[in-house]
């Protein structure tokens, strides 16, 4: 058959495709005109719409605004025909007229204009071109006939739409600007004032009592700045002399291409003409589902089974199945991204069984890979559970009996009501020893499992960076960065930064947090969880000595003036800055005070040698050198009584002093040197507040106690010390007996009541697939958050026979990773990616539509949340 035998073939193959396309499109009516003016005429009529505003007033607009911000308005059926129209000269004037064509005339609108654009390049066939793929994207309606006969409403949905639908609709339907016209041609909307509304209602899965969901295939309405990746997801090669065949099935435009060396693949840079090379686009947020899908789709034995003749297992009678939509919504797909050249497929039809099914995976939401893989396992299941009649069977006690005696009779019940390929490849069994802690009653049990969930082992760590302050005569401030259990408490932290620092015995730590140079609270209570501290707080730990009873701790805070310009005006205000400083000391008046908070500062004095040898002060060392007589009374390093000293030659220095509350905010009026100083609020500790003068910041090098790290930065580049653990340690966390909480109580045949027995779990019988969930998502009471340990997994030998309770002498305990379910990002949001291999050492990132290749070295990461195994078999 010479070319253009194929492709007068091929193109009566795409008209007929289109012929089962019940979708409707949304096109610019002067768009469809200009193909309708070049063809014979069909006869067919059209309903004219106006659109309108819908009605709210006053108040209830501003209302509907706020909370509502859907898209709504009317559509008022005219009565001008379409031939009057026509026949004036005013249609698609404006620009603002859209038209509502079924699939065949969109089709044929878009042959025409396609043969236009191409007639002088050697006359060949219609073939759609990568813009025209690309241009169509899907639009959710909610349409509801009004009180008015003649009048429909229309909402569109943020829930029902993802946002770039959404934001384009917006702009399309902006019918405040200038007024709009719709063309009704596919006679949808007629259906509303006819007695057939209802049965379309009823035949609808996604609608309420008031409305019916209507999806457009919206096309030529595009915005002029392209998403990239969005056209990379859809485009697809024009193969020289072929022609493009469409079908309308899945909701988006699939093309199915014929093998071509010269063809690109996937959107992404796979080899042309490889099978199961194929992208699922994303609806918006199913990149989950995607991730999930990818896995099943590259399972060996599943690919084998789905390709072949799977509908004649389906079990429509099944109560706990779906009525064979899920089995037969899957083998669709499966089929489709395992066509010769498919290009990416949009998985609607799949995703609207889902959400049919399975509500929580519905809308635009993200979810969890993990989870809607356990719902596809078990409905597949379920859909093609060969046992149409299950019998009741009641399992027996063991009686002494050996156990693989229990364990085949436990097998043998599951068998006799479940029976399906899933069972076939996917199921194992492991044994649950069960034991009582006051009667030591032995309970045996044998259950089935489709995954294993493992738990990460709890040896993550954290870095923290804190600034310790030493008081005193020997002042000092030093930065450590200690490594401690990312679920330990205080007192783990209080022992790490106790050696750092090499704390002697009669000191002790206050820990503190410092935000805008103000101590905002003490971290005191040795049993709190350390996940309360931030990587971006600020701690300071002040190096206190014991043994203070009648001296209180002196807090100090500093603010000095702050100028700025406001609307040109120059004003100034106080601010803190530093970090406060803290101090035991036996303070009766304010010269008391001031001393104390001069010897602090002593250290960061800005003086020649000469006034340094005057005062006894070393210029290179950050120490308080004193001199005192040896059998003074000290407190921290300071005389018992600072004020008989020295302070009266400091008097005349630009400091004030006043008390403070807890937030570093004064109270009352300034602190006078030879008066008693007031009672204070808290028992223990006094916090003063003091302003510096300008010439006191000149005096001292402020910046020598103002830099205060970050409890953890890791950079522009850099991330955080990576926690590593072997699949094997997750295992082993798995089968180890541990006791079962408190709301798992087991309830003991032997003592008749409720136990927390211990709990242990063994590998008794393993699938030929065995996948592998690392479970790295914790949920709290108050806390949800993400594991980002890096789990070494075995790529090609997988060993699990020194794991396995028993061995049969016939089964092999080796497996070989062929596909792993990606999660980026952090919990509630983030990105899913699939891995697969591709035989030999082939493997292929599946990132939505996008499919390309990875070099093996790049599979194993941190991200790898499940891991799907096939047995190897012995040689």
């Amino acid at each position: 058959m010479d070319n253009s035998s194929e492709d007068s073939s091929q193109q009566q193959q795409t008209e007929s495709s289109v012929k089962d396309d019940q979708r409707v499109y949304f096109v610019p009516y002067r768009w469809w005109k200009e193909a309708q003016d070049s063809a014979p005429s069909d006869g067919k009529s059209a309903t004219l719409y106006a659109v309108a505003p819908a009605p709210s007033y006053g108040a209830m607009k501003l209302i509907n605004n706020i909370f509502s911000p859907d898209i709504a308005f009317n559509l008022r059926r005219e009565e001008e025909s379409l031939s009057q129209s026509q026949e004036n000269g005013e249609v698609g004037v404006s620009g603002r007229d859209y038209a509502l064509v079924p699939g065949d005339m969109w089709l044929q609108a878009l042959k025409w204009h396609s043969n236009s654009k191409v007639a002088a390049k050697n006359g060949k066939s219609f073939s759609a071109t990568d813009e025209d793929i690309a241009d169509v994207y899907p639009l959710q309606l909610r349409l509801s006939v009004s009180r008015e006969t003649s009048s429909l409403g229309v909402r569109i949905s943020k829930k029902d739409n993802t946002v770039e639908c959404f934001r384009r609709a917006y702009r399309i339907f902006s019918v405040d600007t200038e007024p709009s016209r719709i063309w009704d041609l596919s006679g949808q909307t007629a259906l509303f004032f006819s007695n057939e509304n209802n049965n379309m209602i009823k035949d609808s899965q996604k609608q309420s009592e008031q409305d019916l969901l209507l999806e457009l295939q919206v096309y030529g309405l595009s915005d002029s700045v392209k998403n990239k990746a969005k056209k990379d997801e859809m485009s697809v090669p024009y193969l020289n002399g072929s022609s493009l065949l469409m079908n309308g099935s899945g909701g988006g435009i699939t093309s199915n291409l014929t093998r071509s060396s010269s063809s690109s693949f996937s959107g992404g840079s796979c080899e042309a003409g490889t099978l199961g090379l194929t992208g699922l686009q994303n609806l918006g947020n199913t990149c989950f589902m995607n991730s999930a899908l990818q896995c099943l789709a590259h399972t060996p034995k599943l690919v084998d089974y789905f390709l072949g003749d799977y509908k004649r297992e389906i079990n429509h009678d099944n109560p706990l199945g779906m009525k064979g939509e899920i089995a037969s919504g899957f083998g669709d797909l499966l089929k489709k991204l395992w066509a010769p050249g498919a290009s990416p497929v949009a998985p609607r039809t799949f995703k609207v069984k889902l959400s049919h099914f399975a509500p929580q995976f519905s809308g635009f939401n993200q979810h969890d890979s993990q989870e809607v893989l356990a719902f596809l396992l078990d409905g597949l299941h379920e859909d093609l559970n060969r046992v149409k009649d299950k019998p009741y069977v009641e399992a027996k006690d063991g009686d002494d009996r050996p156990d693989e005696e229990i364990a085949d009779e436990y097998w043998n019940y599951h068998l006799a009501r479940n029976d399906s390929i899933i069972v076939d490849v996917c199921q194992g069994q492991y044994r649950s020893t069960l034991v009582c802690p006051v009667c030591k009653k032995v309970s045996i049990t044998f259950d089935p499992f489709m995954y294993l969930s493992l738990p990460l082992p709890s040896t993550s760590m954290r870095s923290m960076t804190l600034t310790v302050i030493k008081s005193g005569r020997d002042l000092q401030i030093s930065t450590f960065t200690i490594t401690v259990p990312k679920d330990g408490k205080l007192e783990d932290l209080i022992r790490a930064l106790s050696t750092a620092c090499s704390l002697e015995s009669d000191e002790t730590l206050l820990v503190a947090e410092i935000y805008n140079n103000r101590i905002i609270r003490y971290l005191e209570e040795p049993a709190d969880s350390l996940s309360l501290i931030r990587d971006g707080d600020r701690l300071v730990a002040y190096r206190l000595h014991k043994g203070t009873e009648g001296a209180p701790l002196v807090m100090f805070t500093h603010q000095q003036i702050d100028e700025h310009y406001i609307y040109g005006k120059l004003t100034s205000n106080w601010k803190a800055f530093g970090i406060p400083l803290a101090a035991h000391g036996r303070v009766l008046k304010g010269s008391d005070v001031c001393s104390l908070y001069l010897q602090l500062l002593v250290p960061f004095l800005v003086q020649n040698r000469a006034q340094t040898d005057e005062h006894n002060f070393d210029r290179s060392s950050t120490e308080v050198c004193t001199e005192t007589e040896p059998d003074d009374k000290r407190v921290n390093g300071f005389p018992v009584s600072i004020a008989e000293e020295n302070a009266a030659e400091h008097l005349d220095m630009e400091f004030h002093f006043y008390l403070s509350d807890d937030k570093a905010i004064a109270k009352g009026a300034e602190i006078v040197m030879n008066e008693p100083l007031q009672s204070t609020d808290i028992p223990g500790r006094l916090n003063v507040l003091v302003n510096w003068s300008p010439k006191m910041v000149e005096k001292y090098n402020t910046s020598l106690f103002s830099s205060l790290p970050e409890v953890f930065k890791s950079g522009f580049f850099g991330k955080r010390p990576q926690d590593s653990v072997s699949l094997y340690k997750c295992l082993e966390a798995f089968l180890k007996e541990e006791p079962l909480g408190p709301e798992d109580m087991w309830f003991c045949p032997g003592c008749k009541e409720h136990r927390q027995a211990t709990k242990k779990l063994d590998l008794w019988r393993l699938p030929e697939i065995l996948v592998i969930h690392l479970k790295r998502f914790s949920y709290s009471r108050f806390i949800k958050n993400k594991l980002e340990t890096y789990v070494d997994f075995p790529t090609h030998d997988l060993d699990l026979s020194s794991y396995m309770a028993y061995k049969d002498g016939k089964s092999s305990y080796r497996y070989m990773l062929y596909a792993i379910s990606n999660h980026y990002g952090s919990m509630g949001g983030g990105h899913y990616t699939a891995f697969v291999h591709q035989g030999a050492d082939r493997w292929y990132d599946f990132d939505d539509s996008h499919v390309s290749p990875i070099s093996k070295d790049k599979i194993k990461t941190s991200a790898a949340y499940v891991l799907f195994y096939r047995r190897v078999e012995e040689t």
